[in-house]
């Protein structure tokens, strides 16, 4: 005869959080500044918490972290310098928060900024601009710092900005007497001849990003005035022959579709009390096929000269909608994967 089974009892569990997981709170002394820093509906709380593995609870002027001890970390650095930003006056939206979170990630990788509040930054007439990830802060210091700065790197990361930024800086604070912008007219696909217009019809749609830049950074009835009295001059690279730029900040952008004679010939048009900023991405390359890049040629032929400065961007440092850093990443994947399969292809 078989003895039945009898079921053993149920036993009552109860899930316990992880060993490894802590809390602490943040008290914030301004009530005021709260509906800014978590965002409408919690929005802001709720990317730091996908965007960094904790969880945020708010309850009156306090602000509850929980997850694992790094985490933690991260998010106390992040909330208190977005906080100190609320305080200088300054907003904060998502860009602002990702920005947070990248400084904070390379303070704790053993970079030099403690808080993103820390961080270099640029004044202008309309805003102050502040250093959105580590090279860019590195950025900022050299345009302060050094006569000759070259800013390498993909769209979005701010190269151009950020020296039309520090342009306008030094000329509202009388470092120097004017700001030259300056770009090839290379186009990729057409002919400057068979468009419409004189000259500057032609050539301002190569220019308009650097219109756009200025407009960000002073009010629109002082960018046409200084545009009239020629405090801020704009043109194609080819104006720049044979003149000699004293008490000037002069910015090349899309510097990699120069020709070696004409990046040799911009570089020398250096003067006294000026600086140069030449800015480009060299995997954007629209000269003819077999023609090389001035701008990668000048970079293996000046990097090495103590007083210039070179900052080199990645993927990591685009700021725009963070759609375009995932595309920059797809491209890169897409041009190793071909450098590999093709090594010997010719590669601008």
């Amino acid at each position: 005869m078989t003895t039945p089974l009898i079921p053993e009892p149920a036993i009552e569990t109860r899930e316990l959080p992880p060993l490894d997981s802590l809390r602490t709170t943040l008290q914030f002394d301004d009530n005021s500044l709260l509906s800014r820093l978590f965002g409408e509906r919690d929005i802001n709380l709720e990317r730091i918490e996908r965007q960094l593995g904790v969880t945020l609870a708010s309850r009156g002027n306090q602000v509850t972290i929980s997850g694992p001890p790094s985490a933690i970390e991260l998010a106390r650095t992040v909330m208190n310098g977005l906080y100190e930003k609320l305080r200088r006056g300054q907003d904060v939206d998502i860009a602002e928060i990702d920005a947070a979170i990248r400084m904070a990630r390379a303070a704790e990788a053993g970079g030099t900024l403690a808080l993103f509040g820390e961080a270099p930054s640029i004044r202008t007439r309309k805003r102050q601009i502040t250093a959105r990830t580590p090279q860019q802060a590195r950025y900022i210091q050299l345009l302060k710092e050094k006569e000759m700065v070259f800013g390498l790197g993909p769209a979005g990361t701010g190269k151009t900005y950020l020296a039309v930024a520090a342009a306008v800086d030094m000329l509202m604070s009388g470092q120097v007497q004017r700001i030259i912008l300056s770009r090839p007219a290379v186009e990729a696909g057409e002919r400057l001849g068979f468009l419409p217009g004189d000259l500057k019809d032609k050539v301002d749609p190569y220019l308009r990003p650097l219109y756009d830049a200025l407009h960000d950074m002073l009010p629109g009835d002082q960018v046409v005035k200084r545009l009239a009295n020629g405090d801020i001059e704009v043109a194609p690279l080819a104006f720049m022959r044979g003149r000699t730029l004293a008490r000037a900040f002069v910015i090349l952008d899309e510097a990699q579709n120069t020709t070696t004679v004409q990046m040799k010939m911009f570089l020398t048009r250096l003067g006294e009390g000026s600086r140069m900023v030449i800015t480009g991405d060299l995997s954007q390359i629209d000269l003819p096929r077999g023609t090389r890049s001035g701008l990668s040629e000048a970079l293996e032929t000046v990097g090495d000269i103590e007083e210039i400065g070179i900052v080199r961007f990645g993927d990591a440092d685009v700021v725009r909608h963070s759609l375009v850093a995932r595309i920059v990443r797809a491209y890169d994947a897409r041009e190793r994967d071909r450098r590999d399969a093709h090594p010997d292809a010719e590669v601008q």
